[in-house]
């Protein structure tokens, strides 16, 4: 079958540059054909929201996110707030997708939680915050990190996705643990893990793997849940780019992101942008 008929979208995530830059790579990649468009949260750096939300008066189409969104660094209030303010904005294209972060990225820096165990409470915490308040108030919590209680000073609007914006979690694949946190929410960005800690690339069996191991634990009314996988494909090359891609799709993924971290400069990201997502009309 194609891509078309596998039902995989295609997203870009943005390596650097300044708000007006993603506004500007953020058309473009509509343009181009892209079905996503993302940007970094980095501890000290371009703030994702506005580059977001820049972004969003310059599209219609594309789904918009943060690729990934460190909870345990957030006031989970403060992310709510700004995830259902460009939810409105755009029209309902957001996506949040969220992890543990990187900690060689600054969080020892600016004195951020380093420790992982308390990384990840604050990370479950955050979530339920963040998705009940969503829901409107009354809202209450009372967990080991924060406590919150109802509050109707000023309450924004709720997003304009409901149930709620779609919440993608990193798990790590096949830690029972952390996949348990992705598969309460409503997509995986798996990151394939060995018994010795290392990581290596998610294969077409992994997506499989991954997809069967959802299907067996996720409620039947428990809604759609993608599985995203990120990498780098060839955009001078776009047929051997689809066949890279086309198998993970046909194992079940639902989003290719499309990365280029290590380029050097903005010329190479607009050029990719450009030359569109890696996929073909028939296979």
């Amino acid at each position: 079958m194609g891509e078309e008929e596998s039902g995989l979208n295609y997203g870009f995530v943005l390596p650097s540059g300044d708000a007006r830059t993603a506004a500007d790579m953020a058309r473009a990649a509509e343009e181009a054909g892209w079905d996503g468009f993302f940007v970094w949260d980095p501890v000290w750096g371009i703030d994702p929201w506005v580059a977001l939300a820049a972004a969003a008066t310059q599209t219609r189409r594309i789904r918009l996110g943060t690729m990934i969104t460190p909870l345990s660094r957030q006031r989970p209030w403060t992310l709510a707030a700004q995830a259902a303010t460009l939810d409105n904005l755009s029209g309902g294209r957001v996506i949040l997708a969220v992890g543990l972060g990187a900690v060689d990225t600054g969080f020892a820096e600016f004195g951020e939680v380093t420790e992982r165990k308390t990384r990840a409470e604050l990370l479950d915490e955050g979530l339920e915050i963040v998705s009940g308040l969503w829901r409107g108030q009354p809202f209450s919590f009372d967990g080991r990190h924060y406590h919150v209680r109802p509050t109707q000073f000023s309450p924004p609007p709720p997003p304009l996705q409901q149930p709620r914006i779609p919440i993608w979690v990193v798990g790590a694949w096949p830690r029972p643990k952390s996949m348990a946190r992705a598969l309460r929410w409503d997509g995986v960005l798996p990151a394939r893990m060995a018994a010795d800690g290392q990581f290596s690339p998610v294969t077409a069996q992994d997506v499989a793997d991954i997809r069967a191991y959802a299907a067996a634990r996720r409620p039947p009314d428990a809604g759609p849940f993608d599985i995203v996988v990120d990498g780098e494909t060839p955009g001078d090359d776009l047929p051997q780019a689809a066949a890279r891609v086309r198998p993970l799709a046909e194992a079940g993924a639902t989003w290719w992101i499309e990365t280029l971290w290590g380029a050097e400069g903005l010329g190479p990201v607009r050029q990719r942008i450009g030359q569109g997502p890696p996929k073909t009309l028939n296979r």
